[in-house]
């Protein structure tokens, strides 16, 4: 019997992604309210109980609000919105981060999706902070450019509807100037460093990619690693893995200019490990759709694992 799925806020750019994922498959059932029926709190209570695994996408304060209303023990959430990422009680719902991770997850009630900017960042430094290669200490910066789906249908209308309120005509724009973006705490915990990474988000003139940049002074790190060093530790620690990839440093040398939407429509996570051997300096690089690995498709990823389906059920 197929297991039974409740998308709550499945008007939303994140739970539209997801439907569209889930619609023709078999493995499971989707469950669905009206359009009237979807600010009825008693019906969404209904259905979230109802429901054998529920995903949110949802604002935090209302995907709080979601977690509240369920009452059956046995109902499991996968919670794609920022308010239970750093929650002691919720497994965090990226697979790849250890080799724990994913039967964590298989066992979880309660999923935490990652964020689009994190899992990038997260998938670069923690296995060098890890390896020691990057001290726990080290005052670590991280730069990333995002389609401006990213932002949710505010953004969308702003850079797509002339007739928005909040429409804007710029090709590029630095946000988040109070260093008090919603992912820092996010990428703080998981990345394993003592002190939060200086994050520097922005967006662009289009609709979905994204790539996240971490430069790296390798001169002055402690044991001075070359980019080599780098690049074997990165490449040991996701081999195997179906939706994290380590490009060869032959592949990544060939490679003079980098677009944020190569990797548009799939649930894939590409590494990259930049270096001048010679300056001792290097950039780490991810590479992926902001709505896919970074939303909808780890969101599917997750509740594949979470039901005992294949992990890549659907998102080869």
């Amino acid at each position: 019997m197929a297991a039974t799925v409740f998308i709550d806020g499945e008007a939303g750019t994140t739970g539209l992604q997801i439907h569209a994922r889930l619609a023709e498959r078999q493995d499971v059932e989707l469950l669905h309210l009206s359009d009237s029926e979807r600010k009825d709190p008693q019906r969404r209570q209904a259905m979230l109980n109802r429901a054998d695994l529920s995903i949110l996408c949802l604002p935090d304060d209302a995907a709080r609000e979601a977690v509240s209303m369920i009452e059956e023990p046995n109902a499991r959430v996968i919670d794609a919105s920022t308010a239970h990422r750093v929650a002691e009680d919720w497994v965090y719902g990226m697979a790849e981060y250890d080799t724990d991770q994913t039967a964590r997850i298989a066992s979880a009630k309660r999923v935490s999706n990652p964020g689009c900017y994190p899992v990038a960042t997260i998938a670069l430094v923690h296995p060098l902070v890890e390896a020691g290669l990057i001290p726990e200490d080290w005052p670590l910066t991280v730069n990333a450019v995002s389609g401006y789906s990213g932002g949710g249908k505010g953004l969308i209308a702003a850079f797509e509807n002339p007739k928005a309120d909040n429409r804007t005509d710029d090709n590029f724009q630095v946000y988040g100037l109070s260093l008090e973006h919603k992912h820092a705490p996010e990428i703080h915990k998981y990345t394993g460093l003592q002190h939060r990474p200086l994050f520097v988000p922005s967006v662009g003139r289009y609709a979905q990619g994204m790539i996240v940049q971490v430069p790296l002074q390798l001169w002055a790190l402690p044991l001075q690693p070359k980019p080599a060093d780098l690049h074997a530790v990165l490449a040991d620690y996701y081999a195997g893995r179906r939706f994290v990839t380590v490009a060869s440093q032959a592949d990544t040398a060939e490679i003079a200019r980098l677009e944020p939407e190569a990797l548009n429509g799939t649930n894939e996570l590409r590494l990259h490990v930049f270096g001048n051997e010679a300056e001792g300096q290097a950039i780490l690089v991810g590479l992926l759709d902001n709505l896919g690995k970074g939303a909808s498709g780890m969101a599917v990823q997750n509740m594949n694992i979470m039901l005992g389906l294949p992990e890549d059920t659907g998102l080869s």
